[in-house]
Order: structure tokens, then sequence, then C-alpha cells
């Protein structure tokens, strides 16, 4: 019987869970694909980073093509960022001939944000313009309008910020990007469940399926610093508190207690969930066993 897609599971109204891999500042990938293997009976997709936080690393779209070797599903992440017109369309075409369907179309971090902070930034297009300029390929046509010999089939999704003030500037961005193509929504880390029920409340309208965002907390500091620095993430007092309490030995375990708890409040409210480790992919297992997967 032949594997559904991430796509096809969304539309039979399946609850998805999609996991994460960032590629390694390096070569070795051996790691990262075995933990990949290691939870693919529990994971429908594995979004592959690109350059996440404008840190140098291996390239999104090799570590996608050795995961659809694997006889597994990625989402290719595109940003922005470091590409002009001609390289993000020509990626995009490649992305399809290796195999890859799913694209989530970043705008992506500056590159002061990261190791190479004197890195000259593109950003020719953003992430509404991508997921446009990916549609166009697939109805046959280039941006300038020059016909395509073949045309590409992707599944375009986009992010959606729910905790973000004012909320109406991420609806009015999330109108432009399902306009543009987007088919699915990832959204930023998710700690208030009230905010985000409130939120899928309000974008029921649109009809597309979303996909709450898990990030684990490691640390209280970086619960304290995603609310002081990252726009829309709002950590709970209760939460920071317990990472705190937390010994060193003990903070993976009320992590993923926390993790378990936010999974089991958004089940009845979204279409699935995004898993972000940031390098605790090892306790994704852990995370749904704990969330009832």
């Amino acid at each position: 019987m032949e594997k559904k897609s991430l796509s096809q599971k969304l539309q039979e109204g399946k609850f998805v869970i999609t996991s994460e891999i960032g590629p390694p500042k390096g070569t070795n990938i051996e790691p990262h694909l075995k933990e990949a293997e290691h939870i693919k009976e529990k994971v429908d997709a594995f979004n592959v980073t690109d350059l996440q936080s404008s840190v140098m690393r291996l390239g999104s779209l090799a570590t996608c093509k050795l995961l659809v070797d694997m006889g597994l599903e990625p989402v290719f992440q595109l940003t922005c960022r470091d590409r002009n017109r001609l390289a993000l369309q020509s990626d995009l075409l490649s992305a399809y001939v290796l195999g890859v369907k799913n694209v989530l179309c970043l705008t992506g971090d500056h590159p002061f944000l990261g190791d190479h902070p004197e890195a000259k930034p593109v950003f020719d297009l953003d992430s509404v313009s991508l997921l446009k300029a990916a549609t166009d390929l697939m109805n046959g046509k280039d941006m300038m309008g020059n016909d395509l010999d073949g045309r590409p089939e992707f599944f375009l999704g986009a992010v959606v910020s729910p905790g973000y003030e004012p909320l109406e500037m991420q609806l009015i961005k999330m109108e432009k990007k399902i306009e543009a193509g987007a088919k699915f929504f990832q959204t930023q880390a998710v700690y208030d469940l009230k905010s985000f029920e409130k939120f899928m409340g309000i974008v029921k309208k649109y009809n597309v399926p979303i996909l709450g965002g898990i990030v684990l907390l490691k640390t209280a500091g970086m619960a304290r610093y995603m609310n002081e620095n990252v726009a829309g993430v709002n950590v709970p007092e209760r939460y920071i508190s317990m990472m705190a309490a937390a010994k060193k030995e003990e903070r993976s375990k009320v992590s993923i207690q926390i993790a378990a708890e936010l999974i089991k409040g958004m089940k009845n409210l979204c279409q699935g969930i995004h898993i972000m480790p940031l390098g605790w992919e090892k306790y994704v297992p852990q995370v749904l066993e704990a969330s009832g997967f």
C-alpha cells in the first residue's frame, strides 16, 4: 500500500506530527539521520532547517534528499535571506526534481544574529512573494512569465505567530500568505493555551491546517530570553519556575512534562503539532509518549 503524504493526511483530517532536523555545522550528518530513523514511526514528516538562526551549516536541500533516499518525508525550509529570486526559483525546481514536495517558505533571520554577522543579507523576496513565486512555478511560469519545460508540484507551507501583538498584523499577513499559495501553517512556539485557543477560533474561517509549534525548554534562562527577545512568545511564569527549580540532570524531564502538557492541551484545537527540539532530538520519542502518542 502506498504511503500517504503529509498533504493527504491533513486533507483526511489526521492529526499530524512533524519534527525538525537541524543539519550539522560540518559534514557529520549520520547522527541526525539516525535520530530521524529512530522516530520515523511516530512522526509524519521532518522539517529541515535552512541555516537556522543564520548559523552556517550543511544545506537544507542536501539533507532533504538524504531523507527522501531513506523513505522519509522532508519539509524543505527555504529562506529568502541568502538567495535572490533566481536562486530561490532554481532551488525550488531542484527540490522537486530531487523528490521533495513539501516546502516551508520563510523570510529568514538577519545574518547579524548568526555566526557570520558580516555576511550580506539578500532578502530579494519575502515569505509572501516566495510563496507566490512557488505557485507561479506550479502553474508553469517563472516570475517573469516565461514558460517552464515541466512544472513542479508542491505542498506549500508558511509560519504564523499566534501570540503576536497586535494579532491583526499576523492575520493580515496570514491572509496574504494563503492568497499567495500557502496550504498549511506552522506556528511560533506556543506556551499560552488560552491565547492559542482564541487564535484558533479566529483563524478557523480560513479553513487551512495549523500545526501548533512546540519548542522544548532547556533552562529557565532560555524561557526568560524568549519572553524578552522573541516577538509573540510568552512563556508563563509557572513554566519558568518549574525549569528554575529543576536540578541540571532533571531539566530534560521537566521540559518533556511541559511539552506533553501543551500538546495535550492543543490536540483538540489544531490539526497537528510541530516539535522544535533545538538539539534535543533524542527526547522527541519521550515527549510523544508522555503526550499519549
